[in-house]
């Protein structure tokens, strides 16, 4: 089992996350307006799974803000911001701070996503949680880039994962 920290605490996770080359499983989350955003309704694009425990912490937030800036230049590319937040909470983040260029997912209708990406906080303080990470699936759905943050408290490397779709 994997495991990663929260300030130096041991966290373990529900597997390990999808290797660079595997297929991504197939995936069904809830978009900020209700509508469903899944592997199936993003195929033929390259897509940015940013994946987190809550858009209401800093971090998670600066992630959402960094991907919707670097997004912006992106061709056939969607980048999704995965979190157990309802849709309402993203919709009124993202519209009180001008994101426009990444789609929010959802898990809470699908929280079994996070045991199948082997991302489930299975204990510490946010238990059921995901942990952060970041996968780049190209247009056939194979994973490009895959990182599970080690401390949960710092941002992902999104020179890497931008670096992963130009290649």
């Amino acid at each position: 089992m994997t495991s990663i920290t929260l300030r130096g605490n041991e966290i373990q996770l529900s597997g390990d996350l999808p290797a660079v080359g595997s297929q991504i499983p197939d995936f069904s989350l809830v978009g900020s307006n209700w509508a469903e955003v899944s592997k199936e309704s993003l195929a033929g694009q390259n897509v940015v799974l940013s994946i987190f425990p809550s858009v209401d912490t800093a971090t998670c937030a600066a992630s959402v803000r960094a991907f919707n800036e670097q997004a912006a230049g992106l061709d056939n590319t969607t980048v999704v911001c995965v979190s157990a937040d309802l849709p309402p909470a993203a919709a009124r983040f993202c519209g009180a701070e001008g994101i426009e260029n990444v789609v929010t997912g959802s898990t809470y209708r699908n929280p079994e996503l996070l045991n199948t990406l082997g991302l489930r906080m299975v204990d510490g303080l946010l238990a059921g949680l995901a942990a952060r990470a970041v996968l780049v699936i190209d247009a056939n759905g194979v994973v490009q880039h895959s990182q599970l943050v080690a401390e949960l408290s710092e941002e992902p490397d999104y020179d890497a994962a931008l670096a992963a779709l130009r290649s």
